[in-house]
């Protein structure tokens, strides 16, 4: 049986937006036409790709897995398309989706629109916490158009280019009663700490690094974001660890904190450049992605 190929536009909307009311809105077509379409699907592969629970709509086994192949072959098609389509970043008025973690938001933002007023004045930029879980699949659908995060494993469908390097450092408050010019290991793991993590449990990088040692120090407060743990430091004898370019960011802004190294030799943090090989078509996003990569170098 031959399949419309509108029909796959109409799963991969249903499969992204997780609606068929917001499907229909993303295909600017009413929500009776998506229904019908849906109907069509349903027939052609005998199953119902979808089940409406409360106000979502979940895919099926069978979807899941016949979506993977579905999303690469319209990326395909649509970078066929844009790849005839030259990109003239002065006149050009889009907007990218960029995954980042808040400890790189502050070192990479402001550089990368200082370049985009210089270059390209009607671009803008949304940044996202992402899910690594999802990472590959936001990539490909777009929900995503980079992401720029540690190191991890990931499959042949992702481009992943090293970017950067992060040593660790430990920021402490100036008058900290124990500690003197240079902080040594043993008065790290006596010392109190604070942690910021978005994870409620679990051992951070620096964490990992000190138990191949058979170390563990003693954590007073895990909080969210490392310009909170920044002031609880400022104002307590709790010390952080976090990475060097961060953690020099902050001294900057607040003259009663010091910095030390971390006091451990450790690896370096591995920063990357992630992208779905399946958009390396679409001359916006080869712009953004040369762009971006150019800040780290």
């Amino acid at each position: 049986m031959r399949i419309d190929l509108n029909l796959y536009t109409v799963f991969e909307a249903i499969y992204s937006e997780g609606n068929l009311t917001k499907a229909a809105e993303k295909l600017f077509i009413t929500q009776p036409a998506i229904s019908h379409s849906l109907s069509k699907l349903r027939e052609a592969f005998e199953d119902p790709l979808f089940i409406r629970q409360g106000h979502k709509m979940l895919p099926t086994p069978l979807a899941e897995r016949i979506h993977p192949e579905i999303s690469h072959a319209l990326n395909r098609l649509n970078g066929t398309f844009l790849a005839t389509r030259s990109f003239e970043p002065k006149e050009a008025r889009v907007q990218f989706k960029l995954g980042l973690r808040d400890v790189l938001e502050s070192t990479c933002l402001p550089p990368l629109l200082a370049r985009l007023e210089e270059q390209a004045p009607n671009v803008s930029v949304i940044s996202l916490r992402h899910d690594r879980q999802t990472m590959e699949h936001d990539l490909s659908i777009g929900t995503l158009d980079l992401v720029v995060d540690v190191a991890q494993p990931v499959s042949e469908r992702l481009e992943r280019k090293h970017v950067i390097s992060e040593s660790l450092c430990v920021l402490a408050r100036k008058d900290h009663p124990r500690i003197k010019t240079i902080l040594d290991l043993e008065t790290y793991l006596k010392e109190k700490h604070v942690v910021a993590s978005y994870r409620s449990a679990g051992m951070t990088f620096e964490d990992i690094e000190l138990n191949r040692y058979g170390l563990s120090r003693q954590i007073s407060l895990r909080c969210q974001h490392y310009f909170a743990a920044s002031r609880v430091a400022m104002n307590t004898d709790l010390l952080l660890t976090m990475p060097e370019s961060y953690g020099k960011l902050l001294m900057t802004e607040a003259n009663e904190l010091s910095i030390y190294r971390f006091p451990l030799e450790s690896p370096p943090i591995d920063i990357h450049l992630f992208s779905h090989k399946s958009r390396d078509k679409e001359p916006e996003l080869v712009w953004f992605k040369e762009t971006l990569g150019d800040l780290f170098y």
